[in-house]
Parts: C-alpha cells; structure tokens; sequence
C-alpha cells in the first residue's frame, strides 16, 4: 500500500516552523503550546482574544486580518482591529438582548464576513456558538436547533423565511434572530443587524471565561442516525493555534485560502480561528465552487497556503495539468488538503500542476482539530495520513469487549486510536453521556477509523469500520481499490462497495466517472477491469465496474457508499437532506 516518497528539499525544510519532526516531537510539551498564547489579561482563557486582540494589544492591528470576495467581484477588507471593534460590538448585542454566558448562538450562512463576527463576537460575549451548513433544509436546521437548545441565530431573510420562520414557534428556546439584510420586527424577536450593531458601543469587556468553559457546537452523525453535539472549550484554542503553525506552516502575514464552508468544523477551526491567532490574513470567497476562478483567485490573492478538499481536487484533475500552465503561483508555499483521504494520484498530479504536492492530514469533529499530518519539512508519501502532531499518542489497535491491545505489527490494519489529554478532544456529546463514554475503551479514544502504520511511523487510512468488504476471506478497505482504479489515466472518480455473494461473502463493485470526453464501452470496462486485478490482484479487484455521470456525496463533499450500497440492495435511501459526515 505504501507508496514511493516524495522527498522535501532541504533548504525548504529548514525555513518551515517545524525544520524536524523528530526534534520537534522529543521537544514539545501542551504546557510550552499554550505559553505561545496570552490569555486574557485578567486571567483565564477565550479564543476570540487570541485570534483578535491579543495582536491588538501587541501593535498589529492595522494588518489585514480577513479579506472578503463576493461573488459579483467586489473585496472588503477587514483589519486585525477593525474584527475587535465590529466583535465587541455584536458581544454587546447579545449582552443588551439577554443571550447569558453558555448559551447557545447559532449561524446560518453562507461565506459571509458577518459569520465570522458573530463567531468571534459570541465568545467574547461567553456564549457558545455553532455553524451550521446553509444547505440543509428545515429538519436537519431544526434538530441541531433542538439538541442545542438555541437562543438566538443569525442568518439572512431569505435562509429565515424559507428554512426557519414556519415551525420557529415551536422551539421555545430560540428567543431570537438576527437577520444580516433583513427587515426589523423586534416585536417577535426579529432583528436588524445592521440597527442592532449601529446600537451598541465598539468597546467591550470579554466575558472571563476559563479553559474549560463551552465555547463551540459542532454537529456530525456519520452517515445516518440522530445528529451528535460535539462540545468543544475555549482550550481548543491551544490546538488550533499549534495545528495551524506546525501542520498548516502558518505564519503572520500570510495569505491563506481555507476552501471549506463555515458550517462544518473546518471552516471554524482553519477558516476562522488558526489562521487569526496565527496572525495570517484569512481569505473568505463568497462564490461556490469554479475552477476558473479557483485559478484566478489563488493567482491574484497571491495566496501562501491553500486547505482544500479531495472532492475539489480531483475536478481540477479532469482538466489535467496542464491547465495551471501560465499560472503565477509563486507565492503558493504550501498544499494541503482535509475533508477525506486524498488519493495518491492526487498527490502525484499537484507536483506535476503545481511543483509541489498536497499535504493530507487527518482528524475528526471529535478531535478538534489536526491530529496527524505529512508536515511541510517531512517526506509526503502519497495515499498516507502521515505522523502524529508532536504531543499526540496515536495507535493501531485491536478492540476486544472493555479492553484495547495496540498493535505493533508494520502494516497490520486495525482501528486508529488516540491518547486521550489534548486541548481541542472533544468534552461531551450534548446530553448523550453514554454515548459518549462509549467512545473511550481501555485508556484511549477510538476513533472508529481502520488503519495501518508503516515501519517508519507513517499512517495510513483504510476506512471506516462500517464501509471494511469481506470478500473471499480477505478484508478490504474500499480507499484502496478507489485509488487503484485512479492510476489508470481515464479515472476521474471512483467508489467502491461490497455485494453479498453466496459464495465469497461480498464480492467488490466499483462506480467509476471517467475523465471528460471519454466513451462510456465494453472496451474501457474490460480495461479497467483488468487494470484492477494487475494492480490488486484477483481476490480484491472489482469484479463489476459501472460507469456513472457523477457519485453520491455528501453535503460537505464526502463519498456517500452506504447510498450506493442501499441503492444496489433496494434498501430505503432515508432522509438525504439529513445526511452528512465526520470531518474523515
């Protein structure tokens, strides 16, 4: 499974915040992490301080903290001390309106500066907040409103009147909404933003909230079930910040462009907070997804580190390499990339579009943040997650009812765990404590993550325990086979599921989508077919391949197998508007 390194170039390696991964390890400790913040002045802990005022207080306010694309071409720019004025000012919104420390503030938008305001303005107010995905339709906005006991949501009118105003009324909770364009109708706990922030001072107190304090409210349920309240504390702050510098190579000044959208974890631990306390300029693109103008953007913005997602990825593939030519990327210093495992093939195809390869990292909604990276100064070895950050105790092990044994066997699979202690480890599932004590077995966190780890400390994906195949005797990880079947140069995307067999138990299906223009034949199915088993071999290539226009995925763009194996079963699909998945 492992692949040929990528080797770093030295004189690169020794200019990355982390020049040795072994140094960096034999030397870190959290307490010295948390030294490189300040906390506030009065004691205590919050992480709008330290993404905002703390570079206040140290003369920095006049750089650019946060630049805003809008679709139709328009850039707002936002300074360091321009985000502590208009955060301060929301902070005394919620304080004048009631919303008490703890309490819950949600958001329901887009790309929009104003959510990054009412994040950090939220915790300075002591509140809690939580993102949530502007996509979804009424019941999953409904249920994450429900479990989180919701006071107060801000979003715009036309998200409010389509997904919220009809059954608003029967979530007693929700006190208030605070629509960013809308009509004022205070009477029925309807605000104006724009009056409400015109109201208040820009100077503030931040609420003394400690490190343990709720901070965020992040909702995932795999790929079915009841969505699960993963509680985050102000501590977290610590691993973002480390995270972002050590993982992201992040450093003040930067220009960094994190692709994912607000309402997922990503797009609050990388898109709003590691990269302010870090003190780089966060780039925010309103528009959706083009290639385009991806291109464009990454060119003009000058744009040092760029996180996005295997699912962008790989469409940028279809148009080949050669599509980068004529590009000025020198600024673009670092790739990386989050969401799901990256491919090796994707990996390969950025050093040949971009010189560089992307860095794959891997980590949970449940984690916080960062927990294993292929960081800037090490070899990248295409398909891997790469090592664990310095300060993380990671694992293969074997469950075995109440107890664990780690195994140290080079490239045995078994389920990926971690040492439980960090600063962003989730604290609580929101009101399911079983469910939650669940997730501990023997001394470690159990991810629910198969994986392996090579003889140099590497790790390497394999899947989710739900999605492993059992053909034939033979466990198979279905990541494998999919990046299999991406090294033949028609592949553009592919998935793979088990089907029962009476005789091997699951024989192996593939979906494949071909690169554009190409004849969906018998031809290139007996191709790919054959490509399969020289790679894998008989007993774990696909024996079918259907070609497809496009595969199911997620809202926040992962590969959905469980729709794919429901479809081929003629088992119920559910509710797909509730769908959705870890950040791995």
């Amino acid at each position: 499974m492992t692949r040929t390194p990528i080797a770093k170039r030295a004189e690169n390696a020794a200019r990355c915040n982390m020049p040795s991964y072994a140094e960096a390890v034999a030397n870190f400790s959290w307490e010295n992490a948390r030294k490189q913040l300040d906390g506030l002045p009065g004691g205590g802990l919050n992480i709008a301080y330290e993404a905002i005022d703390r570079h206040v207080a140290h003369g920095r306010g006049g750089v650019r903290a946060l630049r805003w694309l809008s679709a139709d071409g328009r850039v707002v720019d936002y300074t360091y001390d321009d985000l502590r004025r208009q955060t301060n000012r929301f902070a005394n919104v919620l304080r004048k309106i009631g919303v008490a420390k703890g309490e819950r503030v949600y958001s329901l938008l887009g790309r929009a500066p104003e959510l990054h305001i009412a994040a950090l303005g939220a915790l300075k107010a002591g509140a809690a907040f939580c993102p949530m995905f502007s996509a979804f339709g009424p019941e999953p906005i409904r249920s994450r409103m429900e479990i989180g006991e919701a006071r107060l949501l801000v979003t715009n009118a036309a998200l409010y009147r389509k997904k919220v105003e009809a059954w608003r009324a029967e979530l007693p909770s929700l006190r208030h909404v605070i629509l960013i364009d809308g009509a004022d109708d205070p009477a029925n706990g309807v605000h104006d933003y724009r009056r409400l922030m015109a109201e208040v001072s820009e100077e503030g107190e931040i609420a003394a909230t400690g490190p343990q304090d709720f901070a965020l409210l992040h909702f995932t349920s795999g790929t079915t079930g009841k969505p699960k309240g993963v509680v985050h504390v102000h501590e977290a702050v610590v691993a973002h910040h480390i995270t972002g510098f050590y993982a992201l190579d992040l450093r003040p000044g930067d220009i960094f462009w994190c692709t994912a959208d607000p309402g997922w974890v990503t797009g609050m631990s990388y898109g709003v907070i590691a990269p302010l306390t870090n003190g780089a300029t966060l780039l925010v693109d309103e528009a959706e997804f083009d290639a385009d103008r991806w291109r464009r953007t990454l060119q003009d913005q000058k744009v040092n580190v760029w996180y996005t997602a295997p699912t962008a990825i790989r469409v940028l593939m279809r148009a080949g390499a050669e599509a980068w030519k004529g590009c000025d990327l020198s600024a673009l210093r670092l790739l990386a990339s989050v969401g799901e495992p990256l491919n090796p093939e994707a990996v390969e195809w950025s050093v040949e579009a971009f010189g560089k390869p992307f860095h794959d990292n891997w980590w949970q909604t449940e984690t916080g943040g960062i927990m294993i990276a292929n960081f800037p100064s090490m070899e990248v070895r295409p398909g891997s997650m790469g090592k664990p950050l310095p300060g993380i105790e990671a694992a293969i092990v074997e469950r075995s009812g109440d107890s664990v044994r780690v195994v140290d066997k080079p490239m045995a699979m078994g389920e990926l765990a971690l040492r439980p202690g960090w600063p962003s480890m989730m604290r609580a599932y929101l009101h399911e404590d079983a469910r939650y004590r669940k997730c501990f077995v023997g001394g470690w966190y159990l991810t629910g993550d198969l994986a392996m780890r090579d003889s140099d400390g590497y790790f390497w994906f394999v899947g989710r325990a739900d999605d492993l195949i059992k053909s034939a005797g033979h466990l198979v990880g279905p990541f494998e086979v999919e990046s299999a079947l991406m090294e033949h140069p028609a592949v553009a995307e592919a998935a793979v599921i088990g089907v029962p067999d009476p005789l091997g138990g699951e024989i192996i299906k593939a979906y494949v989508v071909t690169k554009t223009g190409l004849a969906h034949d018998e031809a290139l199915q007996r191709e790919l077919l054959g490509h399969g088993r020289k790679r894998l071999g008989a007993a774990i290539a696909p024996k079918t391949i259907v070609f497809r226009e496009n595969l199911p995925k997620t809202r926040s763009g992962k590969m959905m197998r469980r729709l794919l194996k429901a479809r081929e079963l003629g088992l119920p699909e559910g509710d797909l508007s509730t769908l959705e998945s870890d950040e791995r």
